[in-house]
């Protein structure tokens, strides 16, 4: 595996993350961003694959592992995520980035793209981000519609009720992110993942600092999930039009995801006019590591 150098970063928005990098910084850059419940650590196959072409950069984000975790809910919105990772590029002295996110770090990775394409509102931002990866995170615009029309992707997200409510703060306090994960989704495949990395992955869940900070990111997020019984309306945000993502982005989805079924690249093309959409079969959500060859592959024929 390769060897990843860590930096301690105090970034522009009050945070102090902790990066980790490979290859030559004169390269062109990648930052891939982790999703819920990991860390840097689940691109360890990308960035061994591509270090010899780019410069990948790896965060724990805000509320993981080292990084600071702010106690209260609204530390995580999305804005304040976002401006992390501009943040952070600008604290590596980076101008133009490549975004690829899986999972929660693939919801922020459309956020980043959104703000540092061509033409973006934030002239600090825009124009930065040329090109996106995006592994099993849905679109939140076609997720909050689906949230709404689609009962199954709304049974299958009923989990983050349960994170975001309270009243299980008792069971995280007294057993650990791991209980908590045994009452609500049993996510548990030993078999897909080398053993140093789930212990690495038990351990982390056991600090309840870091717990409640990948919870947060639940909890702060702005996406509805409406109760089974309940009759519920979309909201705004996705109800009318929705800015489009127009530079090139490739969208990896693992088609046997219990939790983001296929239905979410439905209509894509609509959204993201120059998308390119790599299936992967027989694969479940953490797609990134347990069908590495197949990822590398289509990242491979995208960055070409």
């Amino acid at each position: 595996m390769i060897e990843l150098s860590p930096h301690r970063l105090s970034l522009s928005t009050g945070i102090d993350m902790d990066v980790f990098t490979a290859g030559n910084p004169k390269n062109p850059a990648i930052i891939f961003l982790h999703g819920f419940p990991e860390s840097h650590r689940t691109w360890r196959h990308q960035i061994a694959h591509f270090a010899d072409r780019f410069y990948c950069i790896a965060p724990d984000q805000r509320g993981y592992r080292g990084t600071s975790k702010p106690k209260q809910v609204d530390a995580y919105t999305a804005d304040k995520l976002t401006a992390d990772i501009f943040a952070l590029a600008d604290a590596l002295h980076v101008q133009q980035f490549i975004i690829a996110g899986h999972d929660w770090g693939g919801a922020i990775a459309w956020s980043v793209a959104l703000n540092g394409q061509a033409g973006a509102l934030n002239p600090a931002w825009a124009g930065r981000v040329p090109r996106a990866i995006i592994a099993n995170a849905p679109h939140p615009y076609i997720f909050q519609r689906l949230l709404i029309t689609d009962m199954n992707q709304r049974e299958s997200s009923q989990y983050i009720r349960a994170f975001r409510d309270p009243a299980n703060d008792a069971v995280v306090q007294e057993h650990g992110l791991t209980g908590l994960l045994l009452k609500t989704i049993k996510w548990d495949k030993p078999n897909a993942m080398e053993p140093e990395e789930r212990a690495a992955l038990l351990a982390d869940w056991n600090d309840r600092d870091t717990c409640f900070g990948m919870l947060n990111w639940y909890r702060a997020s702005a996406i509805y999930v409406p109760a089974m019984d309940e009759d519920a309306e979309i909201p705004a945000f996705a109800a009318g039009a929705f800015p489009p993502l127009m530079i090139p982005t490739l969208v990896i989805w693992a088609m046997d995801d219990l939790a983001l079924p296929p239905s979410n690249i439905d209509g894509i093309e609509k959204l993201v006019p120059n998308v390119t959409i790599a299936p992967v079969a027989d694969c479940g959500h953490f797609v990134i590591w347990e069908q590495p060859d197949a990822v590398n592959a289509a990242m491979s024929k995208f960055l070409a």
